[in-house]
């Protein structure tokens, strides 16, 4: 294929493989897959060029943690944090929702959002299969929450610890820059998702989880306080990965083959607790992805789009917020925030000197970037991961159903992150 054409097929495959993934005629991972392949054959990225972009710190942070929580699993602890957690809000479905949300965000804020999807989507089908209900109104809540709690930390969501290098910001500065506005958000949507799903169970099943003994759910002691320890021994790797200068991914690995260690499973039988089709769909997407990026497609929509705002600072950092948004709904945002960053550091002393301070754009990045990914299921890692969990469990959760109810929020969080930068930082 003649190389000026590349950068149109790649665009062509990226929008068919949307278009099948939105169908859901296809499972997800097949159409990434396929969409791979073909970038591939047709020479528009190449073998050497994939490897570079797919994001192996994605990867093995989802397979580490899949068997940390596979693992921790069988204890029974997931069940027992169910229905003390459900016995805490009464029974009442609602306000069960409302809990699980706030463990959601916090656990988001100061792990990540994928691991913290990992912990909390099997207590939440423990606890709707009690109550008889639908587990997917407490699904798309904790989708949401998570997305919005990675935002208010530097180590919360991948973008953010992308930026943090680059613009030589701390993890106190993510605290007192984004935090205020990811809580307000946070509070905005579960208010407003509140009165959208309306979720009602019989006051038997409310009365019978009242009166459940959570402890008679814990199957294996010595297995709970083994997987726990580790747990924990992971998360404070996390909070310490940039003073060790080790991945994420490195950390969650070593964890769970600590665990694997300590507890002398099968390995047969824990790799099967890892969601295969996840991992496998993660890697197509990247894949294609790294197309639009290697033939320039990606870096000219993002070029164009800050020539337009002829270097006004406040006119760049709305273009970049609106842009990160709607761009990470429909694109994973790592390759984006990847091509965005050097784009704005030239604007900056480094490089062209158009701005004296780049922080209220790395800011804009950031917003758009984190809260976009609730735009639409495929837009941010946690959002897949939560969606091949129900799978696992029997549940689909549809690619529009989710995003009517979802973008409409996405959008105004990012009005809402608007007016925020503009009184803070451009007024």
């Amino acid at each position: 294929m003649p190389e000026q054409y590349h950068a149109a097929f790649a665009v062509v495959v990226f929008l068919l493989t949307y278009a099948l993934i939105v169908s859901e005629k296809i499972h997800r991972a097949v159409v990434a897959l396929a969409g791979a392949m073909l970038v591939l054959f047709a020479g528009t990225i190449h073998f050497e060029e994939v490897i570079t972009h797919i994001d192996w710190n994605t990867i093995g942070l989802l397979v580490g943690m899949m068997i940390i929580v596979g693992i921790t699993r069988r204890s029974g602890v997931f069940e027992y944090l169910a229905i003390w957690s459900a016995k805490k809000a009464d029974g009442e479905p609602l306000r069960i929702l409302i809990v699980l949300a706030v463990i959601t965000a916090i656990g988001s804020a100061f792990l990540d959002n994928v691991t913290t999807v990992l912990l909390v989507v099997p207590v939440t089908f423990s606890i709707t299969k009690e109550l008889d209900v639908s587990p997917i109104p407490f699904l798309i809540t904790e989708i949401m929450a998570s997305n919005i709690g990675g935002t208010a930390t530097l180590i919360g969501d991948p973008p953010n610890i992308m930026i943090s290098g680059p613009a030589g910001l701390s993890f106190m500065e993510f605290i007192y820059n984004l935090t205020p506005i990811a809580f307000l958000v946070f509070v905005v949507t579960i208010l407003i998702l509140r009165v959208v799903f309306r979720i009602e169970t019989s006051p038997e099943l409310k009365e019978k989880i009242k009166n459940f003994d959570e402890k008679q759910e814990l199957k294996d002691i010595t297995l709970m306080k083994k997987s726990l320890f580790v747990l924990a021994l992971t998360i404070i790797g996390f909070g310490f990965h940039g003073i060790l200068h080790i991945e994420n991914s490195i950390i969650a690995l070593a964890g769970a083959t600590l665990l694997l260690l300590l507890t002398r499973e099968e390995p047969e039988d824990v790799l099967l607790t890892v969601e295969w089709p996840t991992i496998f769909f993660f890697i197509g997407l990247f894949v294609i992805v790294g197309a639009l990026e290697v033939s320039g497609v990606i870096a000219a929509i993002a070029e164009k789009s800050i020539e337009l705002t002829g270097g006004d600072l406040l006119k760049t950092g709305f273009l970049v917020l609106w842009l990160a948004a709607i761009a990470s709904s429909f694109v994973d945002n790592i390759p984006f925030v990847a091509t965005m960053i050097p784009m704005i550091k030239e604007m900056g002393p480094e490089g062209l000197n158009v701005f004296t301070n780049l922080d209220p754009i790395w800011w804009s990045l950031a917003l758009g970037a984190c809260l976009g990914g609730n735009g639409t299921l495929i837009g941010a890692a946690a959002n897949v991961i939560v969606a091949g969990l129900a799978e696992k469990n029997g549940t689909s959760i549809s690619f529009l159903g989710y995003m009517k109810v979802a973008f409409p929020l996405m959008i105004l969080s990012i009005v809402m992150s608007t007016i925020y930068l503009y009184l803070f930082y451009w007024r």
